[in-house]
């Protein structure tokens, strides 16, 4: 899929296509003037992925047609300093969840999987070394610092835990342990970004290129969010869910501002069209199919009110679900399902608490129980034979509480 014999600006063509900004793009030329460039994208695996995940799905193909060596990080030790997103207990299984979701979706948009590096954060990050990194960022980074470098990813609470003020350090030194040039991301990173920027070199080591995507609406209007139900479409929802949230969502006549449909054509469909137009069915008494060779076309006709947002919605819809249809039908199976459920089990219903007997004295809260993560550090910090550990192809402990079902 790698173009290698792509002029250099032609690479830096693809690579910044609907890119929102670029902060070190000198550096970036002149990588691209030598070499490949090396770069990696991370999802903290918290809530269910959506439909707004093809947005960087689709940069990482433009990514692989530049020559470019991309990883993909699962950032799960990430998704429980978040405020525990995601609880210790159902760590191991929400990642294997993103591992098969994500898979699947870049085979549906025709990116080969041999060309790209996965790798889980609990692979390197409870390693000696980068253990040792953490304590040294943590010498010279404030918690004002800190705190300001999360406050568009990290959720934001009254009383914050100290993971949450880890998160951004973290983010930061995974550039320089998985040994890329550049990390891409949404613009709602670009705090942690400018944090890793300003603290890498206090530590030695090189700032990096970051590579930032706009955020695409919801079908609110409003950012798309997996812990906001009525703004975003399921990997897995049905013909008849997506129909019906289309129906719904925000696509005043004429207003191309906040529009999450259009914005979806923008940065996904017409990428992965690539030569071929976007046809958009309407009736023969309105005038028939609407062809359109690309977005600047569709805007332009969606402005003037040439094109009605019913039949925008209902071309979006036949696209969408070419898309999602080998992803729903790859999450059939059984063990599928049961992958789903291992991640996401049903809410436990809450019980009333039973009034105490007068004079009983209330018991300590349970708290997280954390003992399996400090197993981790032990094993990862323990020298045999006089050999420093190293960062490991995998971490036994954490894998082993993803249960069989997960694996297929």
């Amino acid at each position: 899929m790698a173009e290698a014999s792509l002029p250099a600006n032609d690479k830096y063509q693809l690579i910044t296509r609907n890119l929102q900004e670029v902060i070190g793009d000198e550096r970036l030329r002149k990588i691209l003037s030598e070499r490949d460039l090396r770069v990696y994208w991370g999802t903290a695996t918290t809530g269910r992925p959506h439909i707004g995940y093809f947005v960087p799905m689709t940069k990482i193909a433009d990514f692989l047609h530049a020559g470019c060596e991309v990883t993909i990080l699962f950032a799960d030790l990430h998704a429980f300093l978040d405020n525990m997103k995601a609880p210790w207990e159902l760590l191991g299984h929400r990642t294997a969840y993103y591992e098969h979701i994500i898979k699947s979706m870049l085979k549906s948009i025709g990116v080969p999987l041999e060309k790209l590096r996965f790798v889980r954060g609990t692979d390197f990050q409870l390693s000696r070394e980068y253990t040792l990194d953490v304590y040294r960022l943590s010498s010279v980074v404030t918690e004002h610092d800190a705190k300001k470098a999360g406050a568009e990813v990290v959720k934001q609470v009254s009383s914050p835990f100290l993971s949450g003020l880890l998160y951004p350090g973290l983010q930061a030194l995974d550039e320089e342990y998985l040994k890329v040039d550049a990390q891409f991301g949404g613009v709602d990173q670009r705090k942690i970004f400018t944090f890793a920027e300003e603290n890498l070199p206090s530590l030695g080591y090189a700032k990096r290129i970051h590579l930032m995507n706009p955020m695409v609406p919801g079908l609110s209007g409003e950012k798309m969010s997996a812990s906001i139900e009525d703004s975003k479409i399921d990997l897995l929802d049905t013909p008849e869910q997506i129909k019906k949230k289309l129906k719904k969502a925000f696509c005043e006549p004429g207003n191309i501002e906040n529009n999450g449909v259009l914005a979806f054509c923008k940065s996904v469909i017409f990428p992965l069209l690539k030569d071929e137009s976007l046809v958009l069915p309407r009736s023969a008494e309105y005038g028939g199919p609407m062809t359109f060779n690309n977005y600047a076309q569709l805007e332009e006709g969606f402005l003037k009110q040439e094109v009605h947002p019913g039949d925008l919605k209902n071309g979006v819809g036949i696209y969408l679900n070419r898309l999602l249809d080998p992803i729903r039908k790859e999450f059939e199976p059984d063990n599928m399902q049961q992958i789903i459920l291992n991640a996401y089990p049903p809410p436990v219903p809450i019980q009333q608490k039973k009034k105490k007997p007068s004079g009983q004295k209330g018991q300590r809260p349970a708290t997280t129980n954390v003992s399996e993560l400090a197993q981790n550090i032990d094993e990862h910090l323990t020298i045999e034979n006089g050999a420093s550990s190293k960062p490991t192809a995998g971490n036994e402990k954490l894998h082993s509480t993803i249960n069989q079902n997960d694996k297929v």
